[in-house]
């Protein structure tokens, strides 16, 4: 990676970490879907929804990034983690202060075009929406600047990839909300918390230096992995409330969710199998094309 020039195209295409968009992209994928199924699906908000999602999570990215490189706690030496663009010196602390700015910017036009979009048929007329996004950007600080030293990463990815995104596709599309929704926002953000259950099992120990207090510092290795398998089981078995309302058959039960499971146990297995070291980041690649998996085949079932 010695060639990539500072500054350039191809060192913010990394420092964006575009591996990390599955998780802002399946929130919105599920919420459309089940607008769709509905009979609510409307293509302009759904699209402005995702660009706000990938804005906010690019953003959250750079933010990431500045700050481990500004705390000092992204070390070459004991890095186990993707490369990070401020420490390698791709990307200058200056110029990530403004691609933060940009991708902020990027997420507040494309929330701005959605109010107006949807302007006058939300309940509210739209005010609500403009908490949200306030709310998401007070929290993308938060969350790496304070938040996840605290433990509270988990309880985040449920809120901001789970209700938050799911909710408020559907929201936009349907100007309504109902228990659907909210099941599958939990079956959203419980998926995607494997992602982050397995990125804090892999830095376990160099968090525990750092003074990052995850759940699998302050309970262990066990704690992690045991955590890390009944993410995806939960998931699963809140899919079984889309049967039992109907908008799942059993057969798709099968082979959405079902074909999810079985591949999260795999995963699981070999994670487990490793157990620590640079290996883990195939657990972390093979997690996230789970993740992209249930979020497609959960998506075509539910219609």
């Amino acid at each position: 990676m010695n060639e990539i020039k500072q500054n350039s195209p191809y060192a913010w295409f990394l420092a964006a970490r575009p591996k990390t968009l599955t998780g802002a992209i399946i929130p919105v994928l599920l919420g459309s879907a089940l607008a769709f199924s509905d009979g609510q699906f409307k293509t302009a908000p759904a699209l402005l929804c995702a660009l706000f999602a990938c804005g906010m999570q690019i953003a959250a990215n750079f933010i990431n990034d500045l700050f481990d490189f500004q705390k000092g706690t992204d070390r070459r030496e004991d890095r186990l983690g993707p490369q990070r663009a401020c420490a390698e010196g791709w990307i200058t602390p200056g110029a990530m202060k403004v691609g933060i700015g940009c991708a902020l910017l990027l997420s507040c036009l494309a929330g701005l075009t959605l109010l107006f979009t949807v302007w006058g048929q939300l309940p509210h007329g739209g005010w609500e929406l403009v908490v949200l996004g306030v709310v998401c950007i007070l929290f993308a600080f938060l969350y790496t600047t304070l938040l996840s030293y605290r433990g509270w990463g988990d309880v985040l990815v449920l809120v901001f990839f789970g209700f938050v995104p799911v909710c408020g596709t559907y929201y936009v599309q349907a100007y309504t909300l109902n228990m659907d929704v909210v099941v599958l926002s939990l079956v959203s953000g419980l998926a995607i918390d494997t992602l982050l259950m397995v990125n804090n099992y892999r830095d376990r120990e160099q968090d525990a230096v750092s003074g990052k207090c995850t759940l699998v510092v302050r309970y262990g290795k066990k704690f992690g992995e045991n955590m890390y398998l009944a993410l995806g089981i939960a998931a699963v078995l809140l899919c079984f409330w889309f049967v039992y309302t109907g908008k799942l058959t059993p057969l798709e039960f099968i082979w959405a969710p079902c074909v999810y499971l079985y591949m999260h146990a795999l995963t699981w297995r070999k994670m487990i199998q490793i157990g620590s070291g640079k290996k883990l980041n195939s657990i972390l690649g093979e997690t996230s094309r789970n993740m992209l998996f249930l979020g497609l085949l959960l998506a075509v079932a539910l219609n």
